[in-house]
This record gives C-alpha cells, structure tokens and sequence, in this order.
C-alpha cells in the first residue's frame, strides 16, 4: 500500500477503487478491470487508480481479494443463520451452491450468465500467476467454510469428499452451460442433492 492511503481519505479512495474494480469483475472478468473504468465507477479522477495501486496487477489483485472477502463472509453469516434455524438439504445444498457459484439470481437467464462468468473468471485465473498465492489461499478459506457448513449440516465430509462434491459441482454446471436452454444451478442442485442422499 502507498503512503497516500494511509490517511483517512486515502484509505477512503483506496477503498473506493478496490469495490468499483471488485464490481467491474464480477459484471465482466478481468478484462473489465482497467484504469479509465475503474476510475469512473468510483468516481474518482484516473490517475487515483496509479496512485493508490502501483500496477493494474495489483489493483486486480486487491478486487479479488475484497469480491472473494464478501463472499466468505456472507456466506459464514448466512452459515450462522442456517444453524438456528432450518438444517434441511435443501437449505445446505442452497448455500454450499451461493459459495461455488456466486448468489442466486431470481431472473433464471441473469443466473446463468452470472454463473457463466464465475467460471470464466476461474479459469482466467490460471493465466494469472500473480494471483496464484492469493487464490490458493481464498481456496483453503472456502474449502474450510464448505466442510463447516457440512459439518453443521449434519453431514460431515472429509477433504477428499469435498474435492468430490466439488468437482461433481463443476462438471454439472460446465454441461449445464454448453447446453442450449442452460441452467447450471438447478443441474449442480440435483447432481448435490442425489450425492448428499
């Protein structure tokens, strides 16, 4: 981090153009991540962005970290709520499936458009080393939330189980996705939920 952003408004800037970038990534991958567009979406004139971040690299890295950060987070809150109250399957599928795929969209075509650059993104990112340590690290994040929400659910799984569960995840929504009329959540719900019983 720069001096700059050590000061209150610095920090307030910074902060700014880690959400703005955070949320051009999530609407269009990495490639919606540059200097003019982030600046904009933050509302902040373009040279903040060389300012705050000494590369493009690390202003993406830092939207990553912050998209990934929410994530985990709402996903141990939701976690939270889960255990006081319902413990169903279809409850834990629904949450395991917000933590793989992102939130559930109402509007059935948003979802999977949603979910489709999700994936985009992870496979992007292997063309990425510099977000290589980060990404193993947010990797262990959401495997250890995963096996907790497992866990609380009742069905406890061991590391290699969930490394199943996850791969029969992702190969129901990589075929939901090359189909014509696509659906990904509904085809990973059914393929978790057949596994889970």
């Amino acid at each position: 981090m720069t001096a700059a952003a050590s000061t209150p408004k610095g920090e307030r800037r910074r902060a700014a153009l880690v959400e703005a970038a955070a949320a051009l990534l999530a609407e269009g991958g990495f490639d919606a991540v540059r200097h003019r567009a982030v600046a904009e979406r933050a509302e902040l004139p373009l040279a903040s962005t060389t300012y705050y971040f000494d590369s493009l690299e690390e202003l993406v890295t830092a939207a990553v970290e912050h998209h990934s950060h929410s994530e985990l987070a709402d996903g141990r809150r939701r976690l939270d709520e889960l255990a006081t109250r319902s413990r169903g399957a279809q409850a834990q599928v629904d949450l395991v499936l917000d933590m793989l795929l992102g939130p559930a969209r109402e509007d059935r075509e948003a979802d999977a458009e949603a979910v489709l650059l999700r994936y985009e993104r992870l496979v992007a990112t292997g063309r990425r080393p510099y977000l290589r340590p980060l990404m193993r690290t947010l990797s262990a994040q959401l495997n250890e939330l995963l096996t907790e929400i497992f866990a609380r659910s009742g069905t406890p799984v061991d590391p290699t189980e969930l490394e199943r569960l996850i791969a029969l995840v992702d190969g129901a929504v990589v075929n939901a996705l090359i189909a014509v009329d696509p659906e990904p959540r509904a085809a990973a719900t059914r393929m978790l939920l057949a596994a889970l019983s």
